[in-house]
């Protein structure tokens, strides 16, 4: 009797066992379904409109190109869960889908403040016109320089070979960049921000990587996109001496590197493999990262067998291409403030952008000192080789090495040669 009520209990808790199971079973698809569609109702909150017509599509888009420039954008997106993040933005770079929503204002996605007309900076007449021919005197050179070394020729190495990869288009204000880093970088990493529908005082306070933020308006382009947008647009490119760029970029990235940063663990592989070598000891210092011509030493070697130069320290010719991709402007490091206000005229943006400078450099060192100190380091060979790989940034946009090696130390012998 005790036997048979087991066997009964066994079977109803069999029973109910299966028949949980085949509960859960259905219920866990739909619960997929609902915490989805949940998860979509929390990304759309506060948006204008829902399911918009084709119609108000094609009205809204007539009304945007009307607006005068620096009024408000209206971008397709979708909003993350703001209790997760509420800075985080989707941008739709694609086409527009009728379930997608228009915003005019996110935290990071504001009309553009237009700059007061007494704020605004400009050049006198007569300071365009020095400005314009001295653009044409580097256009022209740089023309002569390309096709005396050849550089204007299709080729399969780095410098022949057209590279776009750093080239940012913004077709609203037809207007083009090749981000040369360390040369005004930061400045028009954040104007072009700006222009991409940032507001100003979201980019001033994010902790974000600007080149990120950008990338995300920006998508890269290629050789073919880029030429059909220059059809309609002024291409720019901002030139700065190269030994010059090079000292600034090693100290952001390598002296000032941020701890357990990808620079931060270069600079501690160059020391470990660098710092042992003879002729580099006597310069080496007891730093966690490499004294200067550790540095370059690591720089030349990289030449050397051919391997992947690092964006910061690659030379312009190669990352930009300017001999083989038409700049219409070729700004300076050196005349800056008046290159940067003769293209803002030129390009109808003098109360949109402002040429502010940002990251002016670190340490509060004048460049000019900064130079003196730190390739009065190097052997003239040693300058001699890094010239070697720089040439083409020196000879395209005018620059001189004479000054540099003034000031290098000699070659004592043997010991100094690299090894």
């Amino acid at each position: 009797m005790k036997l048979s009520k087991s066997l009964a209990n066994c079977r109803a808790i069999r029973r109910y066992l299966l028949i949980f199971t085949a509960i859960s079973l259905l219920l866990l698809p739909l619960s997929l379904v609902y915490l989805v569609w949940n998860e979509q109702l929390q990304k759309i909150r506060g948006f204008e409109a829902f399911n918009m017509q084709q119609p108000q599509q094609q009205q809204q888009s007539q009304q945007a190109q009307a607006q005068p420039m620096g009024q408000t954008f209206r971008y397709p997106v979708l909003l993350l869960n703001k209790n997760k993040n509420k800075e985080l933005t989707v941008v739709a770079t694609g086409k527009t889908k009728n379930k997608w929503r228009y915003v005019d204002k996110d935290i990071n996605q504001t009309h553009i403040p237009l700059i007061p007309e007494n704020a605004v900076q400009t050049l006198t007449p007569q300071e365009m016109l020095q400005v314009e021919q001295r653009m044409d005197e580097r256009r022209e050179r740089l023309k002569d320089k390309c096709s005396a070394y050849g550089l204007d020729v299709l080729g399969h190495d780095a410098w022949h070979t057209p590279n776009t990869w750093e080239f940012l288009v913004n077709k609203k204000y037809h207007i083009i960049w090749c981000n040369v880093f360390k040369a005004a970088s930061s400045s028009w990493m954040f104007n072009f921000n700006v222009l991409a529908g940032y507001s100003p005082s979201y980019l001033r306070k994010t902790k974000k990587i600007l080149l990120n933020l950008a990338r995300e308006r920006y998508p890269r382009v290629s050789l073919e996109e880029l030429r059909e947008a220059q059809n309609d647009s002024l291409t720019f490119i901002i030139a700065r001496n190269p030994f010059e760029r090079l000292l600034s970029a090693y100290r952001d990235k390598m002296v000032f590197a941020l701890p357990y940063s990808f620079h931060d663990k270069l600079g501690r592989s160059i020391v470990r493999n660098y710092r042992k070598k003879p002729s580099l000891a006597a310069r080496s210092s007891n730093t966690k990262y490499p004294s200067f011509p550790e540095f370059v030493n690591w720089l030349l070697d990289q030449v050397k067998r051919g391997s992947f130069i690092d964006m910061h320290f690659v030379a312009a010719t190669s990352f930009c291409t300017p001999c083989l991709i038409k700049f219409d402007m070729i700004l300076k490091f050196e005349s800056l403030t008046e290159d940067q206000l003769y293209l803002i005229e030129k390009t109808g943006l003098k109360r949109v952008i402002a040429p502010v400078w940002r990251n002016m450099g670190k340490g509060g060192r004048k460049t000019h000192e900064l130079q003196q100190q730190f390739y009065a380091q190097l052997t003239r060979q040693e300058m001699l080789e890094l010239y070697e790989y720089y040439k083409y940034d020196f000879e395209l946009f005018d620059y001189d090495i004479q000054e540099y090696l003034q000031v290098a130390r000699p070659d004592e012998g043997p010991t100094d040669v690299r090894n």
